[in-house]
């Protein structure tokens, strides 16, 4: 049975194998992969891809062996925690370290000086009675830009673009920045509705963070901004104000596309400290999935509080829930 193989594949293969980083290598692996047609005719292809991936992984987490590099475990993937993995990328010195050691207990290095973050770092930003997981990253620039970046943000829910109003050159950096994630074949969207068409693009929902708001009074910079990410969420920051901490949060939140549900027990008090967090238009089934997939098919109705909704009202199954809704599910 022939193959059949889509053109992008093939190219995708030459670039594997012009590639030299390892870190590279897997990633356009995992993409080989994924662009397989899955039946009798790849099955020799797959094992092999599969093969490959399985030594790459071991070259990378073996320092020293021929052809190696150092560890790279914690640079290559970070496990998400909490309602949502949001990894901060931009150019140097935009101040995505001090925005994570502002709003986390992980402690970055904040130095004045560009190039001061090496590796990645990932923290917990608590908004309201939600967690979200916070990667720093090293600064994209002409100068640098770290392979692994590219699985970082492929792996993310959402990337934060930070953009340094204090910088004269902003503009041009943030042109370069999205340059270079185009030739990783990333792209930042508004929102991703759809898939992209070449199976080798990845697209990427973008918040972007107006930083150091002190330093545009005028709001000229944040015009530009708007101008030139037409469509795309944004908000404005700085560490000396609490009140534009919180609205990045909220914007985090708001971006994430989720909601929060609490639940109570019958003739009890709601449980507002670890609420079950679900995509946007998500159902009363999909709530009791959550919380246990046995449960989910023993309840027969739930009684429902919120905004907008009679306070104990009976719904079923198939009903859509909003955020902060309060869900009792019955027997």
């Amino acid at each position: 049975m022939p193959a059949n193989l889509p053109p992008q594949y093939y190219e995708l293969e030459r670039e594997f194998r012009a590639e030299r980083d390892p870190r590279e290598q897997l990633r356009i692996a995992g993409e080989l992969l994924r662009m397989m047609p899955k039946h009798k005719g790849t099955d020799n292809l797959q094992a092999e891809m599969k093969a490959k991936i399985s030594k790459l992984k071991k070259q990378i987490q073996q320092p020293g062996k021929s052809g190696g590099t150092r560890q790279a475990t914690a640079q290559d993937h970070i496990d998400r925690e909490g309602a949502g993995q949001v990894i901060l990328i931009g150019p140097p010195n935009a101040g995505k370290s001090s925005l994570v050691d502002s709003l986390t207990a992980a402690k970055p290095l904040v130095a004045d000086y560009p190039y001061s973050t090496r590796e990645p770092q990932a923290g917990m930003m608590t908004f309201e009675s939600v967690q979200f997981q916070l990667i720093d990253t090293p600064p994209i620039s002409p100068e640098s830009y770290e392979n692994y970046l590219s699985g970082l943000i492929r792996n993310a829910d959402l990337v934060v673009l930070v953009c340094d109003l204090a910088a004269e050159s902003t503009l041009d950096d943030l042109e370069f920045v999205l340059q270079k994630l185009n030739e990783k074949r990333i792209v930042l969207r508004p929102d991703v509705t759809e898939e992209p068409d070449d199976p080798r693009y990845c697209y990427k929902k973008c918040l972007l963070c107006a930083h150091k708001a002190y330093d545009d009074e005028s709001g000229e910079k944040r015009s530009a901004l708007a101008d030139m990410f037409e469509g795309f969420p944004m908000v404005v920051t700085s560490i000396i104000d609490d009140e534009t901490l919180d609205a990045f949060g909220r914007a985090v939140f708001d971006n994430l596309s989720i909601i929060r549900v609490y639940t109570k027990p019958v003739g009890k008090d709601p449980d507002f400290t670890n609420p079950v967090i679900l995509p946007v238009g998500s159902t009363v089934e999909q709530a009791a999935v959550d919380l246990h997939k046995d449960f989910a098919t023993r309840f027969k109705y739930a009684r429902i509080w919120g905004q907008g909704k009679f306070d104990g009202q009976r719904v079923q199954r198939d009903f859509k829930l909003a955020d902060k809704d309060i869900l009792e599910f019955r027997m």
